[in-house]
């Protein structure tokens, strides 16, 4: 089974991926006065999550014996980014930019790997596109580490509402394809 029945079969994970991206980024408009703890623990719990579904995809692309080492790799790094901002909560506003920067360039770039191994007929480039507003987004965050947590939280919440939106907009494309014939 090829990587793009797999993904036509699991829309629903980049479906969910979405709709946590769009409500992390609400709740990052929404409560500009958040705390930076508050802040630490919903990237944390969304680096987890995130970092989970990606293997989930990884391990059921292993199943099927296609590729499957950028999206293991990229939910490790998920989960690892989500543990370091749970684990050392006493991080300040500069080290958790640069965490999330980090994060942001390594899940680009496994997104753009991951879209390459799509196909062009199946939404690539919304996967594309995700991957390097990801990388442009972490590069950002390296080039002004001094932004203040409002900035930060502003920056985070448009960048996952437009991620989450890229996210189900793919989801529902790959959710189109199951009823469609084989090409």
């Amino acid at each position: 089974m090829a990587l793009t029945t797999v993904l036509v079969l699991n829309w629903w994970a980049l479906a969910l991926r979405g709709i946590l991206a769009i409500l992390l980024g609400l709740a990052a408009f929404i409560l500009p006065g958040i705390t930076l703890a508050i802040l630490i623990a919903l990237f944390g719990a969304y680096a987890l999550i995130d970092g989970v579904l990606a293997i989930v995809a990884g391990v059921r692309a292993a199943e099927h014996h296609e590729r499957y080492a950028s999206l293991l790799w990229r939910g490790l790094c998920g989960i690892a980014a989500g543990l370091v901002a749970f684990l050392a909560p006493a991080l300040t506003a500069v080290v958790l930019t640069l965490l999330i920067g980090v994060w942001g360039v390594i899940t680009g770039a496994l997104e753009i790997v991951a879209a390459v191994h799509l196909g062009r007929a199946h939404g690539e480039w919304l996967l594309v596109l995700n991957g390097a507003l990801s990388i442009l987004f972490g590069l950002l965050l390296f080039v002004l580490p001094a932004l203040g947590i409002l900035t930060l939280l502003w920056l985070i919440g448009g960048y996952a509402i437009f991620f989450g939106i890229l996210m189900l907009t793919l989801a529902l494309r790959l959710r189109g394809r199951r009823s469609a014939p084989a090409v």
